[in-house]
């Protein structure tokens, strides 16, 4: 499962808008947080996503996201414009096309890449549907696709954007968490054209009022909407709890663990997740400024967030290849690999490692934060000078020095956990 979360800047602390997301896979699927430039592109162009090409755009954004190592699209990710988006795959009556088409994923980084705000990024991602279908895996070659929904935000607005095969049906919201199962009701402002008409064609809705696309589209069985549900409600009592949100709450939202720790957490209850069938393999917060500066940073985590930290990232500065690297074996120059080894020594005890890590981490994430600040500054100056150059290396530099910090950290607790 997997878990969204948008609140425009109505309800945090600052101000500005925010997004957050944890992305739940296998335990073993490494997850690399990728940088890519923006780019022109020649007419007659394609782009090679998962399983199809498709006609690419003129122009593509400045954006970074969370990757599964095979795939091409993203799970979560923002662009230049600070619009950021992230996928849940839902169930529905709808069985998922066999024939290759886009999957979750794929949209996610089309969105993305051709989006400048909310709106336009949900009806790219909504045309795309319309035309290339959601069919192909979006876990491992020769398993069955899915249907998604998506969170779309930017500094102005946030939208939950739900689909069954080529259907789709969307409303904006202040504030909203998504899980793994369909939620509109008759509430949605936007959709297909024939969302309405096929549904009853199928016998689906029979009512002469407006479908409630969730119980026209949803499943008939319950099971795996029960734990997503369960989530979904945990994320909006945490949410209400949280009247001003800032970077700090959310960070503690996405490591929750049903309000316990260790082996007392029921996984399939708390954001938080792990276990042998599925775990949060990589999360992402991004506030989302009405005026992205150079100095616009974004938290990423590698593996379970309880067991990690939140590192800042900036799309102005380069990436340390720490970040990027990463496959389908254990790599101890990639990030992600080295926070999934120490998540598993963690969980050999975690009635002991958890506090252990956090206190470890904690200590850590504070004198990054001071760091911060300072470096942030720096930059500002430098972009009110005119010197992007200089702005670029202020950022590359603190993040180069922090994922080191980091992962040298990361070896000292999983020696420390292994003894």
């Amino acid at each position: 499962m997997s878990h969204s979360i948008v609140s425009t800047g109505a309800h945090t602390a600052s101000g500005s808008a925010l997004f957050a997301k944890n992305s739940d896979r296998n335990p073993g699927e490494c997850q690399p947080f990728l940088q890519l430039p923006a780019a022109f592109h020649p007419r007659g162009a394609r782009v090679a996503c998962t399983h199809i090409s498709i006609p690419q755009v003129a122009e593509t954004y400045r954006l970074m996201g969370h990757s599964p190592w095979w795939g091409w699209g993203f799970e979560q990710g923002v662009n230049e414009h600070a619009v950021a988006i992230g996928n849940q795959p839902v169930p529905t009556r709808e069985p998922v096309e066999t024939k290759p088409g886009l999957i979750g994923m794929d949209l996610v980084r089309l969105g993305l890449e051709r989006g400048r705000d909310a709106r336009e990024a949900l009806e790219i991602i909504a045309a795309l549907i319309e035309t290339h279908g959601q069919g192909g895996s979006a876990v491992a070659p020769g398993e069955a696709g899915c249907h998604n929904s998506f969170a779309i935000a930017d500094p102005q607005q946030a939208w939950v954007l739900e689909t069954s095969g080529r259907r789709w049906a969307a409303r904006r919201t202040d504030r909203a968490a998504l899980s793994n199962h369909l939620q509109l009701g008759s509430d949605w402002q936007i959709g297909s054209r024939d969302l309405e008409s096929f549904a009853r064609s199928e016998g689906w809705w029979r009512q002469a009022e407006r479908i409630e696309f969730a119980t026209a589209y949803g499943p008939t069985e319950a099971g795996f909407a029960a734990d997503s549900e369960s989530r979904q409600r945990r994320a909006l009592w945490l949410l209400e709890r949280s009247t001003r949100l800032d970077v700090s709450a959310v960070q503690a939202l996405l490591r929750d663990h049903d309000g316990g720790a260790g082996e007392s957490a029921d996984p399939r209850n708390g954001l938080c997740a792990y276990g042998a069938s599925g775990s949060t393999t990589a999360s992402l917060i991004a506030p989302l400024p009405a005026d992205p500066t150079p100095a616009w940073p974004v938290w990423v985590s590698f593996g379970t967030p309880c067991t990690g930290l939140f590192l800042p990232v900036y799309l102005d500065g380069i990436l340390p290849a720490a970040l990027a690297r990463g496959g389908e074996s254990p790599d101890d120059a990639a990030a992600w690999w080295v926070f999934k080894q120490l998540e598993d020594a963690a969980l050999r005890d975690p009635q002991r490692n958890a506090p252990l890590l956090r206190q470890a981490w904690s200590d850590l994430e504070e004198k990054l934060e001071a760091e911060r600040l300072g470096v942030e500054a720096q930059a500002a100056r430098a972009a009110g000078g005119g010197d992007e150059e200089q702005v670029c290396d202020l950022l590359t530099d603190f993040m180069a020095r922090s994922v080191a910090a980091a992962l040298q950290e990361a070896a000292r607790l999983r020696v420390t956990l292994e003894n």
